[in-house]
This record gives C-alpha cells, structure tokens and sequence, in this order.
C-alpha cells in the first residue's frame, strides 16, 4: 500500500477487500452520496428537511367604507312630498287658538308626517295714530288659515273635529279640494317675513268724491266726502256736516271707512 494513506483510509479499504463479490446479474450497490451522513462521524449529519409550508392564500381586498359622499347619478331620487298648500275656513277672531289646537291634536293623532306648516296670513303694517307711527300685524284673510297638509280621510276628519274649523275651500263631498298655486303661496309667505327696514305706510282705500263714515274719534258715526287726501301727512280731509253746516275736518286713514 502506498506510504500516504491514512489509518482511516486503510480500515475502508480492508473492509471493501473482504465484503463478497456481487453475484453476476445483481445490481451493484448504489454508493454513499455527499449527503448522507458518515457512520463514523456524528458531526455530517444532516438534519431531515421539513416540507415548504403552504403559501398563505391571498388576503381578500378589504371591504369598502360605507359612502357618505354624494350619491351616483343613477342612483333613485328620494319620492316627491304629496303636500299641498290649502286654505280652511275658520271663526273669525279664534285664528290663533284653533291653530295652535289643530296642532295638538295631529301631535296626538300622530299626523306629523301628514301635516307641514299652519299660517295665519298677516302682514305688518305702520300706521299714523295721534301723529305717531305706530306698527302692528293685520291679518290678511280674517277668517281664514293657509295649511300644507297630505290631503286624505285622516286628515279631513281631524280638521272636522277641530272646534271652530269649516272646511277646506272649495271642496264638496265627493271632490276634493283644489290646492293653491305656488305662485300665490310663495307671495304670501314671503309678507310672513320679518318686515324690512324702512317704514310701510298704509294707502288709503279711498279717493276724493267718496263717501265716507267716521269710526273713530269725537267725530264717531257721521258721514262725509272726501274732499282731499294728505299723503304727506298720512291725513284725509272730510266734509262732514255739523249744525247744518258743512266743515272741513281732517282725519287719519284708519279713522274712517267707506260706506
């Protein structure tokens, strides 16, 4: 054997020289790979390899936030209100009172989705009193409310029921009531508002030539022309006859009315 072999070497070889031939048509044994470990040397050995884990399947997108935006265009636009503006006929002088009581009771019957606005019509006019401007709400239509309601049986009934309430104008008993024009709910509501600055003086509902009756004042009950109306000083000047004779008196606008 050649000097350079190591005592290691010389073992494997030995132990080849006595292993028995392989028989002839036997497969020849399949020799030892660079990775299997050595029986003499625990320090190659090799740790088993686990298989790969699975790869985790995709994560699903995260679900979109709830839209708070606008909406699209093809998205349905929300059902049109089935209220109406229409006028009621109530006693005179009890306008407020029975407002406030057709209130309660659509609280009470639970209408509220039925029932939009009640109005008295009013507008706010200044006045001349004793040669000083003096303001004060007049009602447009004594007598008379304007309501936006969903007309139906229920609410019919509850307007019936109402003291001092009549009914909706211009229906009958089969035919319901005709509503209002927008035009003229939008002009009525618009003399609602806060008067604006600056003073609205009442015109008379007079001309020179026209009859006359006082009903306010020493003069109260008596009749006259009207001879001259005063704009500048919100005045009408009336003929009226006292002792037989006729005087010149001059009145203010709302002290006089025409017969």
């Amino acid at each position: 054997m050649p000097d350079d072999l190591s005592t290691a070497d010389t073992i494997t070889l030995a132990a080849h020289e006595n292993e028995p031939a392989p028989e002839e048509g036997a497969a020849a044994p399949t020799p030892p790979t660079a990775a299997s470990p050595s029986p003499s040397d625990g320090a190659g050995k090799i740790e088993p390899q686990l298989p790969a884990a699975a790869a985790p399947p995709p994560s699903e997108p995260p679900a979109a936030p709830p839209d708070t935006g606008p909406k699209e265009a093809g998205e349905p636009a929300p059902a049109p209100s089935n209220k109406r503006w229409y006028i009621v006929k109530v006693q005179s002088g009890r306008e407020e009172s029975i407002k406030d009581a057709i209130e309660r009771r659509v609280k009470i019957e639970g209408l509220e989705e039925c029932v939009g606005q009640i109005v008295i019509p009013v507008e706010r006019v200044t006045e001349m009193r004793n040669n000083k401007r003096v303001q004060r709400t007049r009602k447009l239509y004594p007598g008379y409310l304007m309501v936006e309601v969903e007309y139906n049986d229920r609410i019919l009934y509850l307007f019936r029921e109402t003291s001092g309430v009549g009914d909706f104008v211009g229906g009958g008993v089969n035919r319901p009531p005709p509503p209002m024009p927008p035009r003229e709910v939008e002009r009525i509501l618009e003399q609602q508002e806060t008067e604006k600055p600056g003073i609205k003086v009442t015109k008379p509902k007079f001309d020179r030539g026209d009859r006359v009756r006082v009903k306010d004042g020493t003069f109260l009950g008596m009749e006259g022309e009207v001879k001259e109306i005063l704009e500048a000083r919100n005045l009408v000047r009336v003929e009226l006859t006292i002792f037989g004779r006729p005087v010149p008196v001059e009145l203010e606008y709302w002290q006089v009315e025409m017969v």
